[in-house]
């Protein structure tokens, strides 16, 4: 579904990325673990196109999207769930899911089926995301990644500010994303909860790939993640 080919990528002259690869297989969950401003987000950025890659090549659903606008992008079916949720916060949240709506390759969910997976959420549709704690909109913020018709969902921090059930729930709403044959691509830094859903993981330190394998692995070896800067 997704291949990053030694994608090198910069802020102005400063290089953040040297030389990073990894791939997430249909249906897959893969994590991406590191230490702040070791370049986790800064890919995620440049899979959207939002900090293109200087070097290297993107390629998803088997087409090179490396110098794709980042509509273009996310309109051949990568979603995004930023870290700080990113919704209109003066439109109610049923507007928020459907401007979000738009034509894919992949299927798109419809506002029903987030709420059966979010069932808090049909009590929210009618509201500004204004008068919403974090936990709300990060439900507002996946069901409109869901909506788009994703192929891929790129998720930053997912668990960041949420109360622990939240988390839960979030993390169970990821893992169900598999049946539906979405694959993920998720930054968190609660490694041991995301490691829990992952099937894959890789390690970013200083913008290159440190470690990467399966994710149960990593999971049962505290010494490995104590030695990656991931002890937490």
């Amino acid at each position: 579904m997704l291949n990053v080919r030694d994608v090198q990528t910069y802020y102005g002259e400063t290089q953040v990325l040297f030389g990073v690869s990894l791939t997430v297989a249909r249906g897959e969950i893969v994590a991406l673990l590191g230490p702040s401003g070791a370049g986790k987000t800064t890919l995620l950025r440049s899979i959207l196109g939002l900090t293109p890659a200087r070097r290297g090549s993107v390629e998803f659903a088997g087409r090179d999207v490396t110098r794709w606008t980042t509509h273009a992008i996310a309109r051949a079916g990568i979603g995004w769930v930023p870290d700080d949720r990113r919704v209109f916060p003066s439109l109610t949240a049923a507007r928020n899911l459907s401007i979000a709506r738009k034509r894919t390759p992949f299927r798109a969910f419809a506002p029903d089926e987030c709420c059966e997976i979010f069932p808090a959420l049909r009590h929210l549709l009618p509201r500004e995301c204004e008068n919403m704690s974090g936990g709300e909109l990060q439900m507002v913020s996946i069901s409109r990644a869901l909506v788009g018709g994703p192929g891929l969902i790129l998720f930053d921090e997912p668990s960041q500010g949420l109360a622990p059930k939240v988390v839960q729930d979030v993390m169970r709403t990821i893992t169900d994303l598999k049946s539906a044959g979405v694959s993920a691509l998720v930054v968190d830094q609660n490694v041991r909860t995301v490691l829990a859903i992952a099937d894959r993981a890789y390690v970013i330190h200083d913008g290159r790939i440190a470690w990467h394998g399966n994710a149960a692995v990593l999971a049962g070896d505290p010494a490995a993640r104590e030695t990656l800067g991931l002890a937490a």
